[in-house]
């Protein structure tokens, strides 16, 4: 810029010269020559007195502008992302999430059993689960979950649970699971037949309303709670106290399970106990096996579990037992059931699932809207189960079962199911009194889940 400044100055001073020699013209331009010289004049003055504070400023050492003012911070908006997981989970910068839940299964059958035995049996059909619900996560590591049925024109409570977590623990307060093993912690929209094995309903392994914990290692569980009883059976002196520990390592490709559980619950005078199961499917109400009611003031269970996951093959084991103490001087009988199941998927690339202890959700390789058939997942079982001990004649089922399993997706499952379950000293006689016969069962499930 100074030298600009110097530039324009010997212009100006060039052109005082020029009126010189306009001396010849006439007096009017001489006139207007004088006022342009005195103008520019002026305009040189001004220059100088420029050039002066430039070259004072240069001289002066550089002083640093204050910073401009920051601008108020503003509050800002709680971000929102939308997941999609069966169905839309959302979930904010500040630790909210909310996801709504399901399920919808539609059950039908026939079971034949001998005519002479009078039972009202042949076709049935059912809702057998008609779950709604929401679940989430809060802020500070707490967590939400409620669910309700609606199946057979009743609501009743399924889920209502607080939860708490922080690193491997999660502490649970409301009406959820106790810790009765593998096949009653798994969920009914994964389990390889349409009914659990007979011992889980036959003992009454129900939700309760209790305070439990939990600790996760990377290849173990620990699961413990005190419970009182379910919410449709509040309020009463019940309680009950359940523990699980379970060993799940993963050598190469193989999930290995092995657990057991412990279950003693305290009932308040006058109480009866009654154990008993349908013949493999839950649309009848005929029980062939029963205990009837018989009083009690405590009960203890004792269970094990093993099962394992390699590939398309899986295998799963348990074994329960349930003795109840009986007022007074009556003998206290131990009841017993469990299972024996083998599994193999016949699709490439399916296996089953499995998370913290329990069989979970089966993914199919090639799902049906991708170009593929989805998984197809074949079962054996056997299941056993005791009600006869101690002076009480409740019969034992020897059940034999085959299921197959069409999961075109993530989301949605075809189940087709057929037992003969083998009856000795069942509680329906037959002809003659013979209490030694078989009932057959046959059933299919669609099921829709979120």
């Amino acid at each position: 810029m100074k030298h600009a400044l110097r530039v324009s100055a010997l212009a100006i001073a060039i052109g005082t010269a020029a009126p010189a020699m306009a001396q010849e013209q006439d007096v009017a331009m001489q006139d207007e020559l004088a006022a342009m010289r005195t103008e520019m004049a002026r305009m040189a003055a001004r220059i100088a007195a420029l050039e002066a504070d430039l070259a004072a400023a240069e001289a002066e050492p550089a002083v640093s502008a204050p910073p401009a003012a920051a601008p108020p911070e503003t509050e800002r908006g709680d971000e929102t992302k939308i997941t999609w997981k069966g169905a839309p989970v959302i979930e904010t910068e500040s630790g909210w999430s909310f996801k709504p839940r399901g399920r919808l299964q539609i059950d039908a059958g026939v079971i034949g059993a001998p005519d002479s035995t009078g039972v009202d049996d042949g076709f049935g059909n059912e809702i057998r689960r008609a779950r709604l619900g929401v679940e989430g996560d809060m802020p500070g590591g707490f967590g939400y979950k409620f669910e309700a049925d609606f199946a057979g024109n009743e609501v009743e409570i399924s889920d209502a649970i607080l939860t708490y977590g922080t690193g491997g623990l999660t502490i649970s307060a409301g009406q959820h699971n106790g810790f009765q093993g593998l096949e009653e912690l798994t969920s009914s929209r994964f389990t390889s037949t349409m009914e659990r094995a007979a011992f889980t309903d036959a003992f009454g392994f129900e939700r309760r309303v209790g305070l439990s914990a939990q600790y996760a290692g990377r290849d173990w569980l620990v699961q413990g709670g005190l419970f009182s009883d379910n919410v449709d059976d509040l309020s009463n002196e019940n309680w009950s106290a359940d523990g699980r520990a379970v060993f799940m390592p993963k050598l190469g490709g193989t999930q290995l399970h092995l657990g057991g559980s412990v279950h003693y619950a305290d009932y308040e005078a006058e109480t009866t106990l009654r154990y008993r199961q349908r013949p493999f499917l839950h649309f009848t109400d005929d029980r062939f096996i029963d205990t009837d009611e018989f009083g009690a003031a405590s009960e203890l269970g004792l269970g094990l579990e093993t099962a394992a996951i390699a590939g398309p093959f899986h295998a799963a084991a348990e074994g329960f037992w349930q003795k109840a103490n009986r007022p007074g001087a009556l003998a206290d009988p131990t009841f017993f059931g469990g299972y024996a199941e083998v599994g193999m998927f016949l699709t490439e690339g399916d296996t089953r699932g499995y998370k913290r202890g329990t069989f979970d959700r089966v993914k199919p390789a090639n799902p049906v809207g991708e170009g593929g058939f989805g998984a197809v997942q074949v079962n054996l079982r056997y299941d056993y189960l005791d009600l006869t001990d101690a002076g009480i004649v409740g019969g034992t089922q020897n059940g034999y079962a085959v299921s197959l399993v069409w999961t075109p997706t993530d989301y949605t499952r075809l189940m087709m199911n057929y037992g003969r379950m083998q009856y000795d000293n069942a509680t329906i006689p037959a002809a003659g009194g013979d209490t030694s016969y078989g009932v057959d069962a046959f059933g299919v499930r669609a099921q829709i889940d979120f």
